[in-house]
Order: structure tokens, then C-alpha cells, then sequence
């Protein structure tokens, strides 16, 4: 893991820590000794597993009822998609909105301020590991099917035509299953007396009958697709649309009518009351005006939904559904200074020790 971390030393002096670190909002160009923080929103990385089966016909699909019996099989190539699973993981963004700049003067007991790689508050007078997201699962392609020119006879393989070529490999699947028939039955001149054995040649005339029989009603193979997008909740909603979802195209925009919509529901369940300070409170307030800002993140219940089905139901706290607070100044001007981490997904405070 990579973090970021500026040290910000100032000269002590040898009798006085009057002095105070200033933390004020942020304008670009104004901080020319000191260091800008963001504190976070928090975000989403919507993680999106669907399975894709394609299904093929087979070379013998015209003459799959005539030979083997086999009606309404696939006579062009088609593709289904099915949603297997939906994941949320939180992390936290830069809010534009909750920039922060501490200035430091002489005489100041400057503090260690760990911050991310962009620019989030992650801790002050202590180390605070950067979380990442974690990478995402690996697709995976499904067995593709077998050749199954590859079992058929030198008859077959060199007939002249391809009417010719099915009704030989339509007999050879009756043969196959003639033997498994004598197999089963104690019949066959060569049935073994050993258990494993005969479950084995068993299984090999499956395989054998198997394959040639997709000649005639087609193959299909399923892959595990991953797909990922980000959402940034601004507000409350009962139904916003994350994305659509079609069982011939797959994963679609939001905005794509061609499939139907993935919904995501979000609540909250807490609402941070703002602070009505008594006179005193103010006095201390004014006081306080160059501590350092952090979240005071609200909780809330995050539903997804597709076709009635819920893929997601989760509760959170999330930074910009609650309020900013300060840690007074007076923390970080001792000798002994505080140490703090927070959390890098909402801002709040996650650690205070002295």
C-alpha cells in the first residue's frame, strides 16, 4: 500500500506554544505554508457478475427430427444473458465542497498529517494505512465444446454428401446406444465384472453419443462476464435507475430502453440535527475555528432491485448525508500532541489518542 504522507515541521521555540495551527477553507493560490485536505464523500464501485450462453447450431440441425428425433433445435447462433450477482463496495471520494487548508506559524507544534494520494485526511501525529479497492474477480470462459469430427468414423468423414454424412452419424449414435444398452443388461461380450470399470466405458459411450449428438441439436457454452461501474448517491431516492439489464444484450446504460431497469433504493435512517449552541458553546466555538474539520457521517439502507429480485440490501454510514465537525486546535498545540486517524470511506473520526 502507498500513502502519502507530509511532514510539516516548524522551528519550536523554547518557551512559548501559544501559537496556533490554523485550519481554514480552502482557496487555491492563499496556502503557501501549509498543506490542503479534502474531506470525502462517500462513493460506490457497483460490481456486476452475468453469465452469456451461446448456443450454436449444429452442421446436421436440418436433419435432427428426420434422424435422431430431435425437434425445435437451434437452427441460427444465439446469446442469453443472465444476472448472477450485484456488489457494492464504499469508498471515499475528494468533496469539492469540504476543501481545507492548515496553515502553520512559528512557534507551533506542527503536526504529522497523513494524507491520500488524493488528498483525503487520513490521520494527524500518527500513520494511517491507504485502503485501495480491491481488484476485481477474473471472468472465466466456460468448456468449449468438443470436435465432434473427431469421434466420427473414416465412413462418415469421407461420404459424399452431407445427408449422407448425418444419417451415418445418426446410426453411430444408435450403435453407441445399443452398446450401453448390452452394457447395462450383463449382454455385451466384453462387459467387465469390475464395478469402476464398467462405470467408466459407460461414461466414455456418453461422452462418445454426446458429442456427435450436438451435430444434430446444436452446443452451447456459458461464460462468467465481470463488469463495474461507480455510483455517487447525491440525495435520497426510491427509485433510481443504476443500469438496465437485457436477457439478449446484457448489461446496458441507464438510459438504454432496450433493457429493463436495475433499481437502486437509498434511505436514511439517522438525520444529524445541526448543532443550536447556547452563548457559551459560541464563545468556545470561536475559539475552535482553526481546529481540524472531519464528517460526522449519517447511516443509511442502500436496496438494489431487478425484476422484483433484491441483489443488494445494506446499511452504511455515508459522509455527505451528515455533518461537519471540528476537533479543536488545542489538541494538536502540546508537547504531547494527539494522535487521530480517520476513515478514509467517510471522514469520521476512527481513532483519538493522547
Amino acid at each position: 500500500m502507498k500513502k502519502t504522507f507530509l511532514f510539516l515541521i516548524l522551528s519550536l521555540a523554547s518557551a512559548s506554544l501559544s501559537a496556533q495551527t490554523e485550519v481554514e477553507p480552502f482557496v487555491p493560490g492563499s496556502t503557501l505554508e501549509g498543506v490542503a485536505y479534502f474531506l470525502p464523500r462517500t462513493a460506490f464501485r457497483v460490481t456486476i457478475i452475468a453469465e452469456k450462453t451461446t448456443t450454436r447450431p449444429g452442421d446436421f440441425y436440418k436433419y435432427a427430427d428426420r434422424y435422431l428425433r430431435m425437434p425445435n433445435v437451434p437452427t441460427e447462433e444465439s446469446v442469453t444473458w443472465s444476472l448472477k450477482s450485484i456488489t457494492l463496495e464504499p469508498y471515499g471520494k475528494p468533496d469539492m465542497n469540504k476543501a481545507f487548508s492548515i496553515k502553520l506559524k512559528s512557534k507551533t507544534v506542527a503536526p504529522l498529517v497523513g494524507l491520500s494520494r488524493d488528498g483525503l485526511l487520513l490521520s494527524i501525529n500518527t500513520d494511517a494505512e491507504e485502503s485501495f479497492l480491491p481488484e476485481l474477480p477474473k471472468p472465466e470462459r466456460g468448456l468449449a465444446p468438443e470436435n465432434p469430427r473427431s469421434y466420427m468414423t473414416q465412413e462418415m468423414l469421407t461420404s459424399g454428401s452431407t445427408a449422407k454424412m448425418a444419417e451415418l452419424c445418426a446410426q453411430e449414435i444408435y450403435d453407441i446406444r445399443d452398446s450401453k444398452n448390452a452394457l447395462i443388461r450383463g449382454e455385451a461380450e466384453n462387459t467387465p465384472k469390475d464395478g469402476a470399470q464398467l462405470k467408466l466405458m459407460l461414461d466414455q459411450l456418453d461422452k462418445q453419443a454426446s458429442v456427435l449428438e450436438s451435430l444434430f441439436c446444436g452446443t452451447s457454452q456459458t461464460d462468467t462476464e465481470v463488469f463495474s461501474l461507480f455510483y455517487d448517491p447525491q440525495q435520497e431516492t426510491d427509485r433510481d435507475v443504476l443500469f438496465r439489464f437485457s436477457q439478449k444484450l446484457g448489461i446496458l446504460d441507464g438510459d438504454n430502453l432496450a433493457g429493463e431497469p436495475v433499481i437502486v433504493s437509498l434511505k436514511i435512517l439517522e438525520t444529524i440535527p445541526a448543532t443550536v449552541p447556547s452563548e457559551e458553546v459560541i464563545k468556545k466555538r470561536a475559539k475552535m475555528e482553526q481546529g481540524v474539520y472531519y464528517n460526522v457521517p449519517a447511516r443509511v439502507k442502500i436496496s438494489i432491485k431487478y425484476n422484483n429480485q433484491e441483489f443488494v440490501c445494506m446499511e452504511t454510514p455515508m459522509a455527505q448525508f451528515g455533518i461537519v465537525e471540528m476537533l479543536s486546535n488545542t489538541l494538536f498545540d502540546k508537547k504531547t500532541t494527539t494522535q487521530v486517524t480517520f476513515f478514509q470511506t467517510t471522514g469520521g473520526t476512527k481513532d483519538i489518542m493522547e
